[in-house]
């Protein structure tokens, strides 16, 4: 069955809003469920898996432990851009929590999406950050214990995509002294099969 959004001609006609719009909304959709604004769009949150938590977790807590002085680290907060207000798993953002007392940050040096069951569209959203400037973006492959790491903004694009893997570190190019142990992040706990 083809879904009613993959027809041109349905997708055209979609009713978009603009992201002040999607402030007067609220948290939650009229059926309770959690939603983000993604190019216009407002789109309902997937519910995250095991895997997925503990990767988020694991990620959001490895970059605060070696967070240098002049950056803070937000878990699943929303970013304003332009037309959307993504809320990634979990953004490094140059200045001090305080500078966004009454905003959300527009930008970060760091984006990090966990993809277990949706790593289209968390790449279909590379140009997205790009286009917010956002300096490094990385997509944490859960099953495939991979990360893609996007990097080089310029105009909507991402320049250099690299792939690393389990067993290797990851140092960040946009936050100095951010380094992710990759054999730490996908290993199990001691006991588990």
């Amino acid at each position: 069955m083809t879904s009613i959004l993959e027809l041109p001609e349905v997708r055209e006609r979609v009713s978009r809003i603009s992201v002040a719009d999607y402030h007067l909304m609220g948290e939650h959709n009229e059926s309770g469920k959690r939603t983000e604004l993604i190019r216009g769009i407002v789109i309902e949150k997937m519910s995250k898996t095991a895997l997925h938590r503990r990767l988020a977790m694991r990620i959001y807590q490895m970059i605060a432990a070696c967070l240098p002085e002049g950056f803070f680290v937000m878990k699943e907060e929303p970013l304003t851009l332009q037309d959307s207000e993504p809320e990634p798993d979990v953004s490094v953002i140059a200045g001090h929590e305080d500078d966004f007392f009454s905003r959300h940050p527009a930008s970060a040096a760091l984006v990090v999406e966990v993809a277990v069951s949706s790593p289209a569209l968390d790449r279909a959203n590379a140009p997205l950050y790009a286009e917010a400037g956002v300096q490094e973006y990385w997509i944490v492959l859960g099953r495939e214990q991979r990360v893609e790491v996007y990097r080089e903004p310029a105009k909507g694009q991402y320049q250099q995509k690299l792939v690393f893997s389990r067993g290797q570190a990851l140092q960040c190019g946009s936050v100095p002294g951010v380094t992710m142990d990759l054999e730490a992040l996908f290993a199990k706990p001691p006991g588990v099969e």
